[in-house]
C-alpha cells in the first residue's frame, strides 16, 4: 500500500490495542526509502491521558496501569515536524526545527514497524512507540534520550508493550551508526524542507482517526 503525495493521513501510537497519540499528518512522499510526513504547526491531535487529565510521563508507570484513560484533543503547538519511516525498519527519524523554523535536530524514535491501513474515508499508519529515543545533533554527536522511562517500565512485563530490551537497544545502535557517519537520512537530506504553500492544517481531527488500531 502506497500513499500519494499531499494526501492527509494519520499517524497513530497503539499501546497494547489503545491508541496512545494521533496526529494528522501530509504525505511528502513514499517511495522505495520509505514514507515521508509533515506535520504542521496547530495540527488538531489527540493524546491518551488518565480520568484525572495527566499524561502517561506525569506519574510513575505503577500508576499508570492502573488508571483509567481517555483521548484528550489539543494542537500540535511546536514547530512544524518532518517525520520519516523508513521501509521496515523499527524506528523513524523526526526532523525538529527551532522557533525560528531552522533545523535543529534529528530525533530517532525506535518502535514497531508501521502498519498501514486505508478505510477508503481515511488511511494512516500505527506504529508501537518503544520510548527509548536518540537525539542527534547537526553535528552528528548524539546521546540516548528517555533511558529512565524505559528502564521503569521493562520491571513491569505484563503491562509494556515492549517485549525485548535487546532488540530495541540493538535498533538504536544501528542507527547512530548511520548518524556517526554522516549517511541517510543524515545527510542533509530533507533538512530544508519547505512545504506547499496550501499545506494548512486541518481544523479538526478527520472522521475515523479513532478507529480500532491495524495492529
Amino acid at each position: 500500500m502506497r500513499f500519494e503525495p499531499g494526501q492527509l493521513i494519520v499517524h497513530r501510537n497503539v499501546r497494547h490495542g489503545r491508541i496512545g497519540w494521533v496526529r494528522p499528518a501530509r504525505v511528502v512522499l513514499d517511495d522505495d526509502r520509505g514514507l515521508l510526513l509533515w506535520v504542521a504547526r496547530d495540527t488538531p491531535v489527540a493524546h491518551e491521558v488518565s480520568e484525572a487529565g495527566l499524561g502517561m510521563r506525569a506519574m510513575p508507570f505503577t500508576e499508570w496501569i492502573t488508571s483509567s484513560y481517555r483521548l484528550a484533543r489539543g494542537r500540535w503547538n511546536g514547530p512544524p515536524l518532518l517525520e520519516f519511516l523508513p521501509a521496515g525498519a523499527a524506528h523513524s527519524v523526526w526532523f525538529f526545527r527551532d522557533e525560528k523554523d531552522r533545523f535543529a535536530a534529528w530525533y530517532v524514535n525506535l518502535e514497531e514497524p508501521g502498519v498501514r491501513w486505508d478505510d477508503g474515508s481515511l488511511a494512516g499508519v500505527d506504529v508501537v512507540d518503544q520510548d527509548l529515543d536518540v537525539v542527534v545533533r547537526p553535528d552528528h554527536s548524539w546521546q540516548w534520550k528517555d533511558e529512565d522511562e524505559f528502564s521503569e517500565r521493562l520491571a513491569f512485563p505484563d503491562h509494556y508493550w515492549v517485549t525485548d530490551e535487546k532488540a530495541v537497544r540493538a535498533e538504536g545502535e544501528r542507527v547512530i551508526a548511520l548518524a556517526e557517519a554522516g549517511t541517510f537520512p543524515f545527510d542533509g537530506t530533507w533538512c530544508d524542507f519547505v512545504p506547499p504553500a496550501d499545506w494548512t492544517p486541518p481544523t479538526e481531527l478527520p472522521p475515523g482517526w479513532d478507529r480500532p488500531p491495524a495492529r
